[in-house]
């Protein structure tokens, strides 16, 4: 790269003496270069002149044009490198459940771009159980997952956002008529679920909310996506306890009813899941998310 970029002095001033004195070099170390430049070349880049004048052959001005490209490209992986080390550039590929499509996820993100516009954004949807296992097998950088994990995984979780269940119930359920329920008001409905595979913290979380209130759910179909539970519920294939940050994107044959006497230990919420070797823009983006949703 040092001898393309000495080839473009000289073509820039077409003599050796000016050429040599911007470089900051002797003249005769410059002729050298530039002689074994156009040895390796197979051809003759300059037309000697007198006094050191020189100008471009054809394939001179052919070289010129492509050396320019080259020294502009090796600048930018330059660039690109450090900015990615530092963790201002590059890729940072995040993993992330459905239900923080409503409000949570768009916030960090604009938060995040804020702070760290150059670096390019990857987002992949999947369950908090895939995403575990995505980012411990370094597929993807950082997740954004429902807690309880439940899940074996050598990463690190930085709490979020702590929610509690609300009741989701179709329109025309007799619930609708209550402004609020109590877990008891739901023993009697079938139940859309959770399956316990792909969404084992809300399936182990919704279970336990139903139990402590003295009950087994009459389970009339399971899911795992929230979404999909919430569809499910505007078919009118039953109720489900679902976050209440769904509330914020309400589904238009769903209601959404508070539920005061639900159990704190039923609690659920949304944390980031970080791997132990994490790559650089990661820690931008996790400072991004506590900005915006910090547990007190």
């Amino acid at each position: 790269m040092k001898r393309i970029r000495q080839f473009m002095v000289l073509a820039q001033t077409l003599n050796f003496r000016r050429a040599a004195e911007r470089l900051h070099m002797a003249q005769p170390p410059l002729t050298v270069s530039i002689q074994k430049l156009e040895s390796d070349l197979g051809v003759r880049l300059f037309e000697r002149g007198g006094a050191g004048g020189v100008t471009l052959t054809v394939a001179g001005q052919a070289a010129l044009v492509e050396a320019r490209r080259l020294l502009f490209h090796n600048s930018q992986l330059i660039a690109t490198v450090q900015a990615t080390a530092a963790g201002t550039g590059g890729c940072l590929r995040i993993g992330f459940v459905g239900s923080t499509t409503h409000g949570v996820l768009q916030r960090i993100v604009r938060q995040f771009r804020a702070d760290f516009p150059a670096v390019q954004l990857v987002l992949k949807e999947a369950t908090s159980v895939q995403i575990a296992d995505r980012v411990e097998r370094g597929e993807l950088d950082v997740g954004l997952v429902r807690t309880p994990l439940m899940a074996s995984a050598q990463v690190r979780l930085k709490p979020l956002l702590t929610e509690r269940f609300v009741a989701a119930v179709p329109l025309g359920n007799a619930l609708t008529a209550h402004a609020e329920l109590r877990m008891d008001m739901l023993a009697g409905e079938p139940f859309v679920f959770y399956t316990r595979g792909d969404a084992a913290g809300l399936q182990a979380m919704a279970m336990l909310a139903c139990q402590q209130a003295g009950f087994l759910p009459r389970i009339a179909q399971e899911a795992t996506q929230v979404q999909t539970v919430l569809s499910l519920v505007e078919s009118g294939l039953g109720v489900a306890l679902v976050p209440s940050i769904m509330q914020n994107s309400p589904n238009p044959g769903v209601a959404y009813r508070a539920i005061h006497d639900i159990a704190p230990a039923a609690d659920i919420g949304l944390a980031l899941l970080v791997p132990e070797m994490a790559n650089p823009a990661v820690p931008g983006f996790q400072e991004a998310a506590l900005k915006c949703f910090a547990v007190g």
